[in-house]
């Protein structure tokens, strides 16, 4: 990463595009240029990050040179303002999730809830693997688009495309499912790519998921959702902690095989999510549903998946309706809203089972869904 000239020394200050236009851009990249030849690399690609005011530049090394002792030498020099390896991620799913089916409409009162919220106007960025834009469930639902990983054009995948279907597929279209957040603004970010030896297994990188999420930030994302995990980032960390400040949701799936649910849902800003079947999620994790979840499908299906990513993207769709309802409403106050206290025993970070419900119906005051009437004509969500 090198530094972008301070705001007051650019005319572009309010940079939302293209990085041609940069004033010094042909500076930095005479300084890429030397550090590539000085360190015996390859410049493979660049774009700026102007919420950490840095551009950055990819740059590839021989294989038989060990990375590490190259990185520590290249941070020596004064005109770099980070280095680190590019880290690879991958979908948190599981590969044979057919079960059943057990509609998760049920379980969360889908129907009640949308009389009181569908996300309306609320922006979730889905970064993940590519979305079938023409699915008759997500046809006309996709506000932005985006492809980070090649310069294909309607890359239709089976993760990405199953995850929006679950945040925002169409209600009331007579086909199909209905998604959490039905009225949301979807942004389908392509950061992942399909891994040929499994349709649902995808992976990520460095590089591709931080410009996604600099495009998340730039266009305003209310709701991030992370159907993934990985190793700790620095530069991906450094992103999301703009992202929080910049009042954006961060929703991400805990990996059930990682400490503490792995990298981002690790992270404090991070609300960590895991299927509601794993009994061993770490105490800060929200439990959603997560198995048995009718979805979107690539070649105009439909099917059933199971997983923490699709808790995950359960639990965005929630919080897209909690932000509909109470739009001025912080991360914290959400963590707040969507936790059970009362049921997670006396942990400072308790592990709270997500009642969709309950959650509503702390957002507006009253009873949303699931209700029974009790001690008079107060009306009590049922449990």
């Amino acid at each position: 990463m090198l530094r972008l000239p301070p705001p007051h020394f650019r005319p572009d200050a309010g940079y939302v595009g293209g990085y041609a236009t940069q004033s010094g851009s042909a500076g930095r990249r005479r300084i890429a240029e030397d550090l590539a030849a000085r360190f015996k690399l390859r410049i493979v690609d660049n774009w700026p990050m102007p919420a950490l005011g840095v551009v950055c530049f990819v740059m590839e090394a021989p294989n038989d040179v060990a990375l590490q002792p190259l990185i520590d030498r290249m941070a020596l020099d004064a005109r770099v303002e980070s280095v680190q390896v590019v880290n690879l991620f991958r979908v948190l799913a599981h590969d044979d999730p057919l079960y059943r089916l057990q509609p998760t409409a049920t379980a969360w009162h889908l129907d009640e809830l949308h009389r009181v919220a569908t996300g309306r106007d609320v922006r979730i960025a889905a970064i993940d693997s590519g979305v079938e834009l023409d699915h008759p469930d997500l046809r006309g639902r996709i506000l932005f688009a985006r492809n980070f990983v090649d310069a294909r054009e309607g890359v239709g995948e089976m993760h990405g495309t199953a995850v929006v279907g679950i945040i925002g597929a169409r209600a009331d279209n007579g086909v199909g499912i209905v998604g959490v957040a039905p009225d949301a603004q979807l942004m389908a970010l392509r950061a992942c790519w399909q891994n040929s030896l499994s349709e649902g297994a995808a992976s990520c990188s460095s590089f591709t998921l931080a410009k996604a999420l600099q495009f998340a930030i730039d266009n305003g994302a209310k709701v991030i959702n992370l159907s993934l995990g990985g190793p700790r980032d620095r530069l991906l960390e450094r992103l999301l902690a703009v992202a929080a400040s910049r009042g954006a949701v961060i929703v991400a799936a805990s990996d059930p095989g990682a400490a503490n649910g792995g990298f981002p849902a690790s992270l404090p800003d991070v609300l960590a999510v895991a299927a509601d079947d794993v009994h061993d999620a770490p105490e800060a994790t929200y439990l959603a549903p997560g198995r048995d979840i009718p979805t979107t499908l690539p070649g105009a299906r439909w099917g059933l998946v199971g997983g923490s990513s699709y808790a995950a993207a359960q639990m965005s769709g929630l919080v897209a309706l909690l932000v509909d309802l109470a739009p001025d409403q912080s991360a914290q106050q959400l963590r707040a809203t969507l936790s059970t206290s009362d049921r997670a025993g006396a942990s400072s970070r308790p592990r709270a089972i997500v009642d969709a419900c309950a959650a509503v119906a702390r957002t507006v005051g009253a009873c949303a869904c699931g209700c029974r009437f009790a001690r008079g004509d107060v009306a009590t969500p049922t449990h």
